[in-house]
């Protein structure tokens, strides 16, 4: 039984899906990957389930009845992950915009590198994004900025989708009370974390756009995103969070 996770999410991602579960799982540490399916309509799930014959015990599947949300995704596979032994667990794309090979490192960070939460992050050296448009560079790189103007979290990189969680993280934030179900779940993960202490640890990676499949961002996603910073803030106000050191 592996003490590590990868959970990713997809809907409609058949182009790439052959080809990010041989890559993670031929990574040279040991780990086991979860999809979390949508019931994606160009036969996704269907795929994984022949891909699990071949790896039988590290491959594994939850569907789900639709498109639902990333964030509700990865609350699905966090919970999953909870049920089991799994200690450390990192959320990733399908569609290799996030690398692979920069797993191991964001395990390594919260095994034996004192992080409690791992961030592989666009901004921590620079802007380090190919294939996007100016715009949506600009777009990405002021929402972090905004997250920290809002919120003082000192994390570059706030809406990345590239992170390592120890199980004791996901234990303490409460994702049952976790609000927010596009990228503005990122945001919220990392704050409710900050909040409680933890130690975020931000590593530079390089962030190359799709190129199979189609993006999944929408105008309702940025707008939950720029509101939802406000409050989050807002609420935090008339919460304590406290950790008890012990634990």
């Amino acid at each position: 039984m592996s003490e590590r996770l990868v959970i990713v999410p997809t809907y409609n991602e058949i182009e790439n899906i052959d080809r990010i579960v041989e890559v993670v799982l031929g990574l040279p540490i040991k780990l086991h990957l979860l999809i979390v399916d949508d019931n994606s309509p160009d036969g996704t799930g269907a795929r994984i389930k022949v891909l699990q014959s071949k790896h039988t015990r590290s491959l594994h599947l939850v569907e789900r009845s639709g498109k639902l949300g990333l964030g509700t995704a990865y609350i699905k596979g966090f919970l999953w992950a909870m049920d089991r032994d799994y200690q450390y667990i990192c959320e990733m794309d399908a569609d290799f915009s996030h690398n692979p090979q920069d797993l191991p490192a964001l395990f390594k960070a919260c095994e034996n590198g004192g992080a409690d939460v791992a961030i592989g992050s666009r901004y921590i050296s620079g802007v380090n994004v190919v294939n996007w448009p100016m715009s949506r560079v600009l777009i990405s790189y002021f929402a972090s900025v905004y997250v920290r103007l809002i919120t003082r979290m000192k994390v570059r990189d706030a809406t990345a989708g590239f992170v390592c969680y120890r199980r004791k993280v996901l234990e303490v934030i409460g994702l049952d009370k976790i609000k927010f179900k596009g990228y503005a779940f990122q945001i919220e993960m990392k704050f409710k974390a900050w909040k409680y202490g933890f130690q975020i640890l931000e590593l530079p990676i390089i962030f190359t756009d799709r190129k199979e499949g189609t993006s999944k961002m929408s105008g309702k996603i940025v707008s939950e995103a720029i509101f939802g910073v406000i409050g989050l803030k807002m609420a935090s106000w008339f919460k304590k969070y406290k950790l008890d050191k012990h634990e």
